[in-house]
């Protein structure tokens, strides 16, 4: 395959066509969190503006056909972080914050991988792929058995699933951030404390927010949660600041890096719900609290350049932005997303969104700078997965990936670094039923689950008890019935892939 001679070329011309040979760069991976595929203004929002991810996407190369492996927040890390397809193993859904660790100790990782290349690691901000070695049973204080450590990472500073779940708190390398003894935390997913009050016995708690959908158990902050928590005292976040204290970490990673190339592994909690951005950006967006999260992402990532750019690295840091999944507005919070669209489209016009099998489910913003490897202001169509992003960074680096790890990721450094204008030739996708999408079709396999989402969230899950087909660009006609020998070749495509002989 041409991978190698056209990732070659792009280092060489890179250097002014000097040997490369050593050419490492530093890896900044900025996820961010329910981000739409229209939800940036470089792909076309115009009630909303990203001026530091539309700066990036400026010095490199922004892509117009680039995937999440899933359609949900979990199994897209999962698959991001191991190479990995979810659906290979049990326990890939979407997590509370009492699960167990997800990714177990002995696979080898994307952060294993950069390691074992000499590199620092760190994973900064939502992880929401558990912690401890048994869900339901980590004692929160005291160190927990099994951390982000254990699959790679030198530091990690994260929270245990998402700010809509319980706990509430950021873990340090493994242990509680802030501590506070005095007020020992309980967390529990099947029953409530007795002597805590929750959403469901008393709504008015959640002054902050109310519950539009699910979110009605632990009050904390004045939001409804997921789960049932006790305690935490000082050791409890404040809505309002995660997003700085997860900016404030990456960048005191980045500044602690002397001379030693460094993966970050940054995964905002924005723009997931219960969106409730710092003070300073409220009021700047007509689309109010959710326009309100994409400023802050779009801050968070301005954040990071400028921390790149004073310690003199942002020259030789490739740096990738993109989102776990397709767009949600109303995910469990009234906060009036979607009434305060107006022709904002944070699906990019396409059919589905979080959660959905149709297009707007995983097809995400992807945008790769790398200061002279990467071209400027390039637009490319190529088809992408963010699966591959283990072998495809791996070659980049120079990296080795053991026999049997990272199975279902392929090396497509050239369509990553913006030379490869076609990609993949096919991509995977879960939502509630498996799909596959080539440059000309999208096909989605048979499933009994509902056709709209059951618990709340007004969004299309895309699945259908028939196959469905379409023509890129036309989800509303399925066209399996006129195409039966398309259908069937895709269907045994998926098939081949399940089967892993694909």
């Amino acid at each position: 395959m041409r991978t190698a001679n056209l990732l070659s070329a792009a280092l060489l011309a890179a250097c002014g066509g000097a040997a490369v040979a050593g050419t490492r760069p530093n890896v900044v991976v900025i996820y961010a969190d329910d981000l739409g595929y229209g939800d940036l203004s470089c792909y076309g929002a115009h009630r909303v503006a990203t001026p530091n991810v539309d700066n990036l996407a400026r010095q490199g190369t922004r892509f117009v056909n680039a995937h999440a492996a899933a359609a949900t927040s979990t199994p897209s890390r999962f698959s991001l972080l191991t190479g990995i397809y979810a659906f290979r193993q049990d326990g890939t859904g979407v997590a509370n914050g009492d699960a167990a660790m997800i990714i177990p100790p002995e696979c080898y990782t994307l952060a294993d991988m950069f390691r074992d290349a000499g590199y620092a690691t760190a994973a900064i901000g939502k992880w929401h792929l558990g912690l401890g070695s048994e869900t339901g049973r980590q004692d929160w204080n005291k160190p927990l058995d099994a951390t982000p450590a254990d699959i790679g990472f030198d530091y990690s500073y994260i929270m245990a699933a998402t700010a809509d779940r319980v706990p509430c708190v950021f873990i340090e390398d493994g242990m509680v951030a802030h501590h506070d003894a005095r007020h020992p935390i309980e967390v529990s997913y099947t029953r409530p404390f007795e002597g805590v009050e929750t959403y469901r016995d008393d709504p008015s708690l959640a002054y902050k927010q109310q519950s539009s959908h699910g979110h009605d158990m632990a009050v904390v902050n004045g939001i409804g949660r997921i789960g049932y928590m006790k305690g935490g005292g000082s050791a409890l976040w404040r809505d309002e600041d995660i997003a700085d204290s997860i900016a404030a970490h990456a960048v005191r990673f980045i500044e602690r890096q002397d001379g030693r190339p460094f993966f970050l592994y940054l995964a905002t909690n924005d723009i997931h719900v219960p969106r409730q951005p710092h003070e300073r950006f409220r009021g700047k967006s007509p689309m109010g609290l959710r326009g309100e999260a994409i400023l802050q992402f779009d801050w968070t990532v301005g954040r990071v350049l400028e921390a790149l750019e004073l310690t003199g690295q942002l020259g030789n840091t490739l740096v990738i932005v993109s989102s776990d999944n397709g767009p949600v507005v109303d995910d469990g919070y009234r906060d009036k997303a979607g009434e305060l669209l107006g022709d904002h489209k944070p699906w990019g016009g396409m059919r589905g969104g979080k959660y959905s099998a149709f297009e707007a489910g995983t097809r995400v913003p992807l945008i790769v700078s790398w200061p002279g490897a990467v071209a400027a202001g390039e637009v490319s169509e190529a088809l992408v997965s963010q699966v591959d992003l283990f072998r495809s960074l791996a070659a980049i680096i120079g990296g080795t990936v053991p026999d049997g790890a990272a199975r279902d990721s392929r090396d497509h450094s050239s369509a990553l670094l913006g030379i490869d204008p076609e990609g993949r030739e096919w991509v995977v996708e879960q939502g509630y039923a498996l799909a596959v999408r080539t440059g000309e079709w999208k096909y989605v396999a048979p499933s009994d689950y509902p056709a709209v989402v059951p618990w709340g969230a007004d969004v299309e899950t895309g699945c259908d008890t028939v196959p469905q087909l379409f023509r890129i660009g036309n989800e509303h006609d399925n066209v399996a019935g006129r195409c039966p020998d398309v259908a069937r070749r895709l269907q045994a495509l998926l098939d081949a892939v399940v089967a892993g002989d694909r």
